[in-house]
C-alpha cells in the first residue's frame, strides 16, 4: 500500500512563500535541504504527516506557468471564519467563504485562496466528512 507523503511546488521568492503559508496556514518549516542551483523546504504541522514541498530554483525571473491540469491543495482548520480573516488583515486575497451543498446536505464550507505563487489553496472547515 503507498502512503502519500509529500506535494511539490516551484516558487520564485522562497520567503514570501515562508511566511504566507506559516502565516495563514500555520505551516512550519520541518527541514531544509540546499544545493548549489535550488533549495528544498518541507512544510508541515503537528496535524499530519503529509508534507508540502517548496522547490525554489535560484536565479529564476520568470514566473511559472501553472498549466491547466492543476486543480488545488486543500487544508481543514477547525474554524473557518478566523482563518479568513486572519488572511484579510495580512493583506492577502481569500475569496468569500462558500457554503457547498448536495440537495439539503452540506458538504463543505470553504473558501479559496492564492499563495504568492498562484497557486490555488482550499481551506475547509472541518467536519464529518473532512476530518
Amino acid at each position: 500500500m503507498a502512503k502519500l507523503i509529500h506535494s511539490m511546488v516551484r516558487v520564485m521568492d522562497l520567503q514570501k512563500s515562508l511566511t504566507f503559508y506559516h502565516d495563514v496556514l500555520a505551516l512550519g518549516e520541518r527541514r531544509r535541504i540546499e544545493f548549489d542551483d535550488f533549495s528544498l523546504v518541507y512544510l508541515g504541522n503537528q496535524e499530519a504527516d503529509f508534507e508540502l514541498e517548496l522547490t525554489w530554483n535560484h536565479g529564476t525571473e520568470q514566473p511559472y506557468e501553472l498549466g491547466n491540469g492543476y486543480g488545488h491543495i486543500a487544508v481543514v482548520v477547525d474554524e473557518l471564519a478566523p482563518v479568513h480573516a486572519k488572511a484579510l488583515a495580512l493583506g492577502y486575497q481569500p475569496k468569500e467563504i462558500k457554503s457547498f451543498y448536495n440537495g439539503d446536505t452540506l458538504v463543505a464550507r470553504f473558501f479559496f485562496i492564492a499563495d504568492p505563487d498562484g497557486y490555488q489553496i482550499e481551506v475547509i472547515e472541518r467536519s464529518e466528512m473532512f476530518k
